[in-house]
């Protein structure tokens, strides 16, 4: 491949009638590509969404992002939906996976995403690798709900025996540090915590900070560059 590519494409649900939109973006110079899944609230072309794509492509990481279900249906009335089941989630996240490995077949995969996207990865992950994925990259991952600490959300992982990486703001009300230590240190070797000084669940931080959005977004993506290259090398 000359040059590099991005495009819009279709999913196809596996053994359903259903269809959701996402977007591949490809460098020329790709080593490899991470499907990238959006959180609860917010579509795949949501600005985090779409810089993170952008900030890997020049990094050399393809991304292919994508929609479930419920989100592509809420683009086409206008009106706010609320999340699929999470067997139409799982199937969604089979669906890109396979769509990605048609897509790039010389490229090695890393999946996951952000909060619920990623969740739901690892849910698909643990249920029946996904093929040809070498490992998953959490970007917030939601162990549990606000003022609700535990860690049930996370018994799943015990059965992903591939490499993880946790991307984790201090402040973030869906994942109480000390939790995410104790889940990364069970998993052992297979995870790795990073943690994104001063970030929110939505990786925002405060101005008193003394860090800047592009401050936090240079660490998620450099971290994340970083895990991918060597899970697939």
């Amino acid at each position: 491949m000359s040059r590099g590519v991005k495009r819009r494409i279709t999913i196809q649900l596996d053994g359903r009638d259903t269809e959701v939109s996402g977007v591949f973006h490809r460098p020329a110079d790709a080593r490899s590509l991470y499907v990238l899944a959006h959180g609860a609230g917010a579509n795949m072309e949501h600005a985090f969404m779409s810089e993170v794509a952008v900030r890997l492509y020049t990094d050399g990481i393809a991304t292919l992002r994508y929609n479930f279900p419920y989100m592509e249906a809420a683009g086409q009335t206008g009106r706010r939906a609320r999340p699929d089941s999470p067997a139409l989630l799982t199937a969604t996240v089979r669906a890109a996976v396979t769509r990605a490995a048609k897509l790039a077949k010389d490229l090695p995969l890393v999946a996951g995403g952000k909060s619920m996207g990623g969740r739901m990865t690892s849910q698909a992950q643990a249920a029946e690798p996904l093929p040809g994925v070498k490992g998953l990259a959490f970007l917030g991952f939601p162990l549990h709900a606000p003022g609700r600490e535990g860690t049930s959300r996370a018994a799943h992982l015990d059965n992903v025996m591939i490499p993880m990486l946790f991307l984790q703001g201090t402040r973030d009300a869906l994942a109480d540090l000390d939790l995410m230590r104790d889940v990364c240190g069970a998993l052992g070797r297979r995870a790795k915590l990073a943690v994104i000084d001063g970030a929110d669940h939505s990786f925002k931080v405060l101005k008193r900070s003394g860090r800047t959005p592009e401050d936090v977004m240079d660490e998620i993506v450099s971290t994340t560059g970083r895990f991918v290259g060597r899970v697939t090398r």
